[in-house]
């Protein structure tokens, strides 16, 4: 169980530490060329994994269509949603904004799959909703290297991901985790590859190696490492447990961006995090008699 644990939270600490290796990349490359390269190289790496821990790779129809929807939403528009909000505001606040998800999750049940909310779930949305506000407080009171708009984008992100999950509960089970994700990065990357297109001149700039190198990181650790870990803990954690660890994921971002990045932690932010966390462990911690 140990292992297992920190399989899961390792996953998430990698997530969190991309969102400042994203917005290197975002400053550096075009949007979408940055995107549909992660898919890429994502794919390089999924397919013999696919065909040596899955076997075929071959789909039914469906089971691909069901696929390409969570595609656009979980990896195209969330990417494009992260890469451009990090583009206008810090990797602080961005990964911050992130911790939203939970609350975006369950409010995608709600709307798409038409799930009664419990009153903790509700409790998680309000405090999520505290924590925008907070940062945006910081924004308005002339807070450091971020912006109002940056993080509406990133947040516009994260409903993309929380839109792909209820395909995704549609066709879980169906299909290993491994070859799903290759599928995912395939259509995901077709639908990038017209607007990432107009930028493959700037392919150059990745003869600078240490650029390179981020991107090889994001595009490995993001999209196959993460993967392979969070599945793997799966299978020893029961799923309600293993949504706690996700509180990682914006508090590696706000380490990473404050020790390597610089940048300012205030008061204001502080206050956030904690709503942020608070929303995290409400709609994650498992109920009682619950064991996933």
């Amino acid at each position: 169980m140990r292992v297992a644990c920190l399989q899961l939270a390792l996953s998430m600490m990698l997530v969190g530490a991309n969102v400042a290796v994203a917005k290197l990349l975002a400053e550096a490359l075009p949007i979408a060329l940055v995107a549909f390269l992660r898919c890429v190289q994502a794919m390089a790496v999924l397919f013999p994994l696919a065909r040596w821990m899955d076997g075929a790779v071959r789909l039914p129809r469906d089971v691909l269509r069901n696929l390409a929807l969570q595609a656009v939403f979980g990896t195209a528009i969330y990417n494009a949603g992260l890469l451009a909000g990090l583009r206008l505001t810090t990797a602080l606040e961005g990964g911050l904004v992130l911790a939203t998800l939970p609350a975006v999750v369950a409010i995608g049940g709600a709307v798409l799959l038409r799930e009664r909310l419990p009153a903790r779930q509700w409790a998680a949305v309000a405090l999520a909703a505290g924590g925008m506000a907070a940062i945006t407080v910081a924004r308005t009171a002339g807070g450091q290297g971020g912006s109002l708009v940056g993080n509406l984008l990133v947040f516009g992100g994260g409903l993309g991901e929380g839109a792909h999950v209820p395909p995704a509960r549609r066709g879980a089970g169906r299909v290993p985790g491994v070859t799903a994700s290759l599928w995912m990065q395939g259509f995901s990357a077709l639908v990038l590859l017209p607007f990432a297109a107009p930028g493959f001149g700037a392919v150059a700039a990745l003869g600078d190696a240490s650029l390179a190198a981020l991107l090889v990181f994001h595009s490995l650790t993001a999209s196959v490492l993460c993967l392979l870990l969070w599945y793997a803990g799966l299978k020893r954690v029961p799923a309600g447990m293993a949504g706690v660890f996700t509180a990682f994921l914006p508090g590696t971002a706000a380490l990473v961006a404050v020790t390597l990045l610089g940048e300012a932690f205030t008061a204001t932010h502080a206050a956030g995090f904690v709503l942020m966390m608070g929303s995290v462990a409400v709609a994650t911690w498992p109920r009682r008699g619950v064991r996933g």
